[in-house]
């Protein structure tokens, strides 16, 4: 599994980390019941600490999209359709503010969505 870190962000190594395995997800890159790298090796292989990779695998199984077993590993769950918790709901609603207050019309927000959600399908 592919990652990149960009240790000058302000956005913390594991929300990258759980940023990247989501958009991963979504571009079809990782696949349902795929097999993830156990934390150590992920840890070992990224460079990063193996508490940091726990706490991105944490996040990304308590949002479901990620399942672990003792025995089988860590794998990609299968998709929940129309499945949006609070918490990526008030991010939309933040994100969507952000746009309307830098001046972004109905339009042009719904334009940059659409071309984003494709590039996401591809």
């Amino acid at each position: 599994m592919l990652v990149s870190f960009d240790f000058q962000s302000d956005i913390p190594l594991y929300m990258q980390l759980r940023n990247q395995v989501v958009i991963g997800i979504a571009q079809g890159k990782l696949l349902p019941g795929e097999q993830l790298p156990t934390i150590r090796a992920l840890a070992e292989e990224s460079g990063i600490n193996m508490m940091t990779v726990s706490k991105a695998y944490q996040l990304l199984k308590q949002e479901g999209y990620i399942l672990t077993d003792r025995r089988s590993g860590t794998v990609v769950a299968p998709r929940q359709k129309g499945v949006i918790s609070e918490e990526t709901i008030h991010g939309l609603r933040v994100l969507l503010s952000e746009l309307q207050v830098s001046g972004l019309s109905e339009k042009e927000v719904l334009t940059v969505c659409r071309k984003l959600y494709q590039e996401g399908t591809k």
